[in-house]
């Protein structure tokens, strides 16, 4: 039976990539690169996958991810280098993210493990190379789409699969209370839960850009086809409880997501324009908000968690940041060096930090919190420019911006640019500026 399940599995999965090359026909074979590397990047790593050792350790992934890294990398190289790829103006246009990718690359110098953190370091590497890659397609955005449709069609179905058919991969229990949790194709529930709320979210924005008469299917099925994948998102998103708030984080960003999107459509029906200051504001406030949420110990103003039906510790949150607080402050300004806090021993008191804020200080202290947000800053400043190339593209870039800070709050995935939603952004931060900067002479 599980064998029978697998087989159907792939082939829904790729029925599902025909209807994307339909979307997409214009997609460069290059693209795989990305897109591999974003399956990969965004779920399980492959050490986990094949048994080989992984992420959670203090190898800092195994030889398998380290190996298939170094390939994606220079394959990547390669292409981008053909292409020509302007990196003076890449660079220039988008100073922040240089200067902050720097600053974790000085940072290894006073991690109390810089071999680990080089190669952790290495990762942002990759992912910067995936994000130039994408920018010099011949159409960016619709390569953003294509990377994002194509980790959906992959990671609804074959995390249904594994949870039903394939429980040692696809479900977990948790370590204290050992409850059963989902977690498909990521590595714990809400890694999951987010997921499938981007999933969601996106489905959701490709249905009403339809429903707006601003995009056309490409099939007769094609909504009913995005329709069930909703519907399976939604039911993955629920758990083995069936409750909407089984993972109260994915929730309320979706929730988050859904609402800016109806906001911003009303917006654009008035004419109204997006100010890049006020949005910027929005972000200072939220990052602030956040940094200061775990030195409470519980959510300060508006606090959600009886609603959500959590306990005010944020289940157990509260706990897990006071343990970590006094590491963060025995570094407060430089941190411990990019990837250079967590150890084995220190996972063994608690898994993650729980709150991207903090993760921020503590391998890169208060200063690299600040070029955190002086980062954020800066995209939020380009937003009038995405608006008026693309109100849709727009709308879409600051909801993702919107749930990715709000979701920094209760988890520590932000500010890796391997992440899924800060990956995300920078692609689409870059976008505007291709047919200036970053265009490339010449393409294969």
């Amino acid at each position: 039976m599980p064998q029978m399940a697998l087989v159907l599995c792939i082939g829904f999965v790729l029925f599902l990539l025909r209807l994307d090359h339909k979307q997409a026909p214009e997609s460069s074979k290059a693209l795989w690169i990305p897109t591999v590397w974003a399956l990969v990047a965004w779920s399980k790593a492959l050490g986990i996958w094949f048994r080989y050792g992984g992420e959670r350790g203090e190898d800092a992934g195994s030889p398998l991810d380290r190996t298939f890294l170094i390939i994606l990398l220079c394959l990547g190289l390669l292409v981008i280098t053909k292409r020509r790829v302007n990196w003076a103006g890449l660079l220039r246009e988008n100073r922040y993210m240089a200067v902050f990718i720097g600053f974790m690359l000085i940072s290894i110098s006073w991690s109390p493990q810089p071999d680990i953190s080089f190669r952790r370091f290495v990762k942002q590497i990759v992912a910067v190379t995936m994000i130039a890659l994408v920018a010099s397609e011949k159409d960016p955005k619709s390569a953003i789409k294509t990377i994002i449709r194509r980790t959906v069609y992959f990671f609804v179905p074959f995390s249904l699969m594994l949870i039903r058919f394939f429980p040692v991969l696809g479900r977990e229990y948790n370590r204290w209370s050992g409850e059963l949790m989902w977690v498909g194709v990521a590595e714990q529930k809400n890694g999951l839960a987010f997921l499938c709320a981007i999933s969601v979210f996106f489905l959701s924005w490709a249905l009403v850009q339809r429903w707006m008469g601003r995009d056309h299917t490409v099939a007769k099925y094609q909504v009913y086809v995005e329709l069930l994948l909703i519907i399976l998102s939604l039911y993955l998103m629920a758990g083995p409880r069936r409750s909407p708030t089984y993972s109260a984080t994915a929730t309320i960003c979706l929730v988050i997501g859904l609402f800016t999107m109806m906001i911003l459509l009303f917006m654009s029906k008035r004419e109204k324009a997006v100010s890049g200051s006020l949005l910027a504001l929005i972000c200072v406030l939220i990052i602030i908000y956040g940094t200061v949420t775990p030195f409470l110990g519980q959510l300060a103003i508006i606090d959600v968690t009886s609603l959500m039906g959590r306990s005010e510790d944020l289940t157990g949150r509260a706990t897990i940041w006071a343990r970590l607080i006094p590491y963060a402050m025995a570094k407060p300004i430089l941190g411990h060096g990019v990837g250079g806090f967590w150890t084995d021993a220190l996972r063994e008191e608690t898994i993650a930090s729980h709150n991207g804020y903090l993760e921020i200080i503590l391998n890169l202290g208060f200063l690299g919190l600040f070029l955190f947000l002086m980062l954020i800053v800066s995209w939020a400043r380009k937003t009038p420019m995405i608006m008026a190339a693309d109100s849709d593209w727009g709308i879409f870039f600051i909801c993702l911006l919107m749930i990715g800070l709000f979701y920094g709050i209760s988890e520590a995935t932000l500010y890796s640019l391997k992440g899924m939603i800060t990956s995300i952004l920078a692609m689409i931060s870059i976008v505007p500026l291709k047919g200036s900067e970053i265009e490339a002479s010449a393409r294969s």
